[in-house]
């Protein structure tokens, strides 16, 4: 299993990003991508291309495609408003099946602010993943982790 980070450049300087926080904890399962809006990374290509690749992305419940499904995950490191951007600027993206989680709780994030309800940072995403595709141990040290960070912003 790979989750793909889809990393907006911004996020590169936040110190409130909480992606780079997932890929530390589970380096093996977790990748980081930079968004390049003309030169998609042919890492990620390739494994769209495999056909058992989905986007973590608000859909409708008749549209979203089983998590479980699919080995490759890829999830958008951004803000909501750069994840958009990041969504509607790659035609790639559009193609593929998307799914979504249903969180076992509110967003913790300290710094949420203008945010859609239900919506959740990106270790809070990794965290509900793990959990789907039953990687429970290191989705209980991300969540650990993740409390730890989000107790010193």
């Amino acid at each position: 299993m790979k989750i793909f980070l889809l990393t907006h450049e911004r996020e590169l300087s936040r110190p409130s990003n909480t992606g780079v926080l997932a890929q530390s904890i589970a380096p093996e399962i977790v990748e980081r991508i930079i968004w390049a809006r003309n030169t998609p990374n042919p890492a990620l290509l390739s494994a769209i291309n495999n056909k058992n690749t989905v986007l973590l992305y608000p859909t409708d419940d008749t549209d979203a495609e089983p998590i479980e499904s699919f080995e490759n995950i890829i999830l958008l490191d951004a803000t909501w408003q750069e994840a958009r951007k990041i969504f509607n600027k790659s035609p790639y993206l559009k193609s593929l099946p998307r799914t979504h989680i249903k969180p076992r709780q509110i967003s913790q994030y300290q710094l949420r602010r203008n945010q859609p309800e239900g919506g959740l940072c990106t270790a809070e995403c990794v965290v509900e993943i793990l959990i789907a595709k039953n990687h429970l141990d290191i989705a209980e040290r991300l969540d650990a982790a993740f409390m730890l960070f989000n107790s010193k912003l």
